[in-house]
């Protein structure tokens, strides 16, 4: 299992105010909000007490406050001891990844432009960065 970085998880939770976004965040705060494998998650005594967090209070902080570093990171090393100790939760949890990876934005790319005529260049992609137009109309200033 490739692991979730911390700024996967933030973009995620960043993405909540998309479909897309508000799926994937719900399928992981099912996954973590199923119970441990017991086996591997129990305290020293047997009690059945889990010693590791489960990720739900993280994943709630997260939710909470995407921009917060620590809050990501936080989450990221629940995700990743649980699922060591965990099998199940190991496999879940990759096949949760792989379809939030499959339906995040970073492919395909649908532009479409309506309303009639455009005054100013349009740009039809994905991901710009650093451009600048000159939008000067008419004469050019007279030099002083």
């Amino acid at each position: 299992m490739d692991p979730i970085t911390a700024a996967a998880l933030a973009a995620l939770a960043g993405s909540l105010g998309s479909e897309a976004g508000r799926q994937a965040w719900q399928g992981l705060t099912a996954l973590v909000r199923r119970p441990f494998g017991w086996a591997a998650a129990q305290g020293p005594e047997g009690n059945g007490t889990p010693q590791v967090s489960s990720g739900e209070l993280e994943a709630a902080a997260l939710a909470g406050d995407p921009a917060d570093p620590m809050r990501a990171q936080a989450l990221a090393t629940a995700l990743g001891v649980r699922a060591a100790l965990d099998g199940e939760f190991r496999a879940l949890l990759d096949e949760w990844w792989q379809r939030a990876q499959a339906g995040s934005p970073g492919g395909d790319v649908h532009n479409s432009i309506s309303g009639g005529t455009q005054n100013g260049p349009v740009l039809q992609g994905r991901d710009f960065s650093n451009l600048t137009f000159d939008m000067t109309r008419g004469e050019a200033a007279p030099d002083s």
